[in-house]
């Protein structure tokens, strides 16, 4: 079954009355919208120092415990097996 919507036409002042209706909305709507603006603004400073730190601590424990030279080996393979798999991939596309 299909809905059918009245269309229903607004005489000029009733369109006026309801333009005036939602700037009012708006309007009062404002300061809550700029409060929200500024507490998801804030979260978002607080998430980017939580990376930043982080990022810091990692960094600093990397560079008081260098990887061994087992780490640094084990590491390249990883590295070649991906950029192996990489090739594959590219070339099973084309």
């Amino acid at each position: 079954m299909k809905e059918q919507v009245e269309e229903q036409e607004m005489t000029h002042e009733e369109l006026a009355q309801r333009k005036e209706e939602m700037l009012h909305f708006y309007k009062e709507s404002l300061p809550y919208l700029q409060a929200q603006h500024e507490y998801e603004k804030l979260l978002m400073d607080i998430d980017e120092c939580r990376f930043k730190r982080a990022q810091y601590q990692i960094q600093y424990a990397m560079l008081m415990n260098p990887p061994s030279q087992e780490d640094l080996s084990t590491q390249e393979e990883l590295r070649e097996e991906i950029e192996n798999q990489q090739r594959e991939r590219k070339l099973k596309k084309s």
